[in-house]
């Protein structure tokens, strides 16, 4: 049986759990943001829709983070479109993820016949971490706590009193957008470590079970990290006992996390709800 110094004392491993720390700060950060503005499904579509992008950044050398995060802005600005266009938000991600998973799927078995690395895009793996994939989890990390600071209060108005904001002057539609680029790119950095399919076992699952613990925006934010942050270092650990990817492990510790505080905390959590910001403190 591995032991858990292992994750320190092997060099590919140190580099999967400082990853995991990351995206764990990351996840905490940006899962409190998703969970209050109800982008669940964004969140997972978009690491998805990400996968045409990566697809032919491996087979043609590209950058897959270059071309990841291109397709995956991309993606959040032609949501934002449809939407403003009058279509819902949830029905234009929808209708762009199954395009986006079409052209995928015909880019990896009938153009560039990927083969064994849709597998490693779609789960991740604990070997293919480099230098760049740390790089890009450290800017997303860096990005969600800088947005936060400048962009938290508005999100936050935006997510509590969506009429009041206009009357406050806030600028909604600007914070708006903003938060599905910075979701998306950090969606793309989870991507190396658990895959574009499970990109909420990271972002979603510990905010999710948080949300029913937290009082508070600081709270929900706080227990978010915390959760994220045990999940990705104990979803490791038991993907190199296991010999298994990085990302089922993780997402299936968040979803036991989450069933059982709704099971220890959902009747008493009936009827209350996470507290906003004053108004005047927007």
């Amino acid at each position: 049986m591995p032991s858990p110094l292992d994750l320190v004392d092997l060099p590919f491993l140190r580099d999967a759990l400082f990853e995991l720390v990351l995206l764990g700060v990351a996840g905490g950060v940006v899962g409190a943001w998703i969970v209050l503005r109800r982008l669940a499904f964004f969140s997972h579509a978009v690491g998805s829709a990400a996968f045409p992008g990566l697809v032919v950044a491996d087979a043609t050398g590209v950058s897959a983070a270059v071309a990841g995060l291109a397709v995956a802005l991309g993606y959040a600005g032609g949501v934002r479109r449809a939407s403003r266009a009058g279509r819902e938000p949830g029905e234009a991600t929808a209708l762009l993820l199954a395009a986006a998973l079409a052209l995928g799927v015909v880019l990896a078995s009938d153009v560039f016949e990927s083969g064994a690395a849709v597998d490693r895009l779609l789960f991740g793996t604990l070997l293919g971490l480099d230098a760049e994939d740390l790089a890009l989890s450290a800017a997303a990390t860096g990005l969600a706590v800088a947005a936060t600071l400048a962009f938290g209060r508005t999100w936050a108005a935006v997510a509590f009193d969506p009429d009041g904001t206009a009357a406050l002057g806030v600028p909604a539609k600007l914070a708006d957008f903003l938060l599905l680029a910075l979701v998306a790119v950090a969606a793309v950095a989870a991507i190396p470590a658990v895959g574009a399919l499970l990109v909420t076992a990271v972002y979603v699952l510990p905010a999710a079970a948080a949300l029913l613990l937290a009082d508070s925006v600081p709270g929900l934010i706080a227990w978010a990290l915390a959760l994220a942050l045990a999940e990705g270092v104990a979803g490791l650990y038991l993907a190199y006992w296991l010999d298994v990817p990085a990302g089922p492990p993780v997402a299936v510790l968040g979803g036991a996390a989450f069933a059982l505080v709704s099971v220890a905390r959902g009747p008493a959590r009936a009827g209350r709800r996470v507290r906003g910001p004053a108004p005047e403190a927007v």
